[in-house]
């Protein structure tokens, strides 16, 4: 699935618009992707380096990063200048294809690539998104992939193992010294976020194979359930400074969105805009971002809520869109 992560700039987020009849949440035929101005209420084209655009993360000057389609079809990593302006290509680590999903605010990125040796590794960068750097280094490994950075420059994302199981890691700062996260006796787990404690949160696989939301205490140590009250399937996609959560659960019905407490305690039903509801970020205010389908059959659209997750709200309300954009994920 892809993860489109919420928004850390005072009145951005980051959404896309995406092409009519995609399966539930896939971005594969992503025309557009947009940085919202909810102050303004206005949307900026984030641009492209030669075909279809997907936006991850974003930082405080508002830089941007994802991957897009260069004009020879392939995806590349790419970071902007503040603002989401001036789209810069990544590179990869020897490889065909990069993709980027984490920056901080000192512009680190982090994401995955193809490598010379035919094997997909995480990625850090240095400041601004300068000097790609393999985190498994030149001793090679099997599959990693690189998918939050915090101010420290504390990475997490998963990796295989030596028994090619893949696990959730965390690295010291600037990327530096990986360590396995482990999986709650489970079968496998998965880092997607991470903040400035170093609280990791993700899934993992229980013994019986299904997926459950976790949270790490500070520097990624002590992982739990997050614990979703009614729901045999969660995952965690979102931390902010606080510790509060956000993701999904989904019980007998369609999946909807939680939000925790602080330090992953409480979970709450965020509800819907209608029939489904996947939440994706969360920003230090507690406001949400992620998407919801109205009905069945009917097209997804982003939502945004207030402070601490109260009032869903459908984003593509609140501003001023081009002819036939939909913002579909936020």
């Amino acid at each position: 699935m892809k993860i489109i992560r919420g928004f850390k700039v005072r009145g951005f987020i980051l959404a896309a618009a995406l092409s009519a009849g995609l399966g539930f949440g896939s971005a594969s035929a992503q025309a557009n992707s947009y940085l919202v101005d909810l102050n303004s209420k206005t949307v900026i084209d984030i641009g492209t380096l030669g075909g279809n655009t997907s936006v991850s993360d974003i930082n405080d000057a508002g830089q941007v990063v994802g991957y897009s389609d260069t004009a020879g079809g392939i995806s590349h990593a790419f970071i902007t200048g503040p603002d989401g302006t001036g789209m810069r290509d990544l590179g990869t680590l020897g490889g065909i294809a990069s993709h980027a999903f984490g920056i901080n605010n000192a512009g680190q990125v982090v994401g995955r690539s193809d490598t010379a040796g035919n094997t997909i590794h995480a990625f850090i960068t240095g400041p601004d998104g300068i000097g790609m750097r393999d985190l498994l280094g030149s001793s090679g490994g099997g599959f990693s992939y690189a998918t939050g950075i915090n101010n420290a420059g504390q990475v997490v994302g998963r990796s295989d193992t030596a028994g090619n199981t893949r696990h959730a890691f965390i690295t010291g700062p600037d990327g530096m010294g990986m360590r396995d996260l482990d999986t709650l006796g489970g079968t496998g787990s998965s880092a997607i976020g991470i903040n400035d404690a170093g609280q990791v949160v993700g899934d993992y696989f229980t013994a019986g194979d299904v997926s459950h939301a976790f949270i790490t205490g500070p520097n990624g140590m002590g992982m739990k359930d997050v614990g979703i009250a009614g729901g045999y399937y969660s995952t965690a996609r979102g931390i902010n400074d606080a510790g509060q959560v956000v993701g999904w659960s989904q019980g007998e019905g369609s999946p909807h969105s939680f939000i925790t407490g602080p330090d992953g305690t409480g979970t709450r039903d965020l509800g819907t805009l209608g029939e489904t509801g996947l939440a994706l970020g969360i920003n230090d205010a507690g406001q949400v971002v992620g998407w919801s389908i109205f009905s069945s059959g009917s097209s997804q659209h982003a939502f945004v809520t207030g402070a601490n997750g109260e009032g869903m709200m459908d984003l593509n309300s609140l501003v001023d869109l081009p002819a036939g954009v939909i913002l579909q994920i936020a």
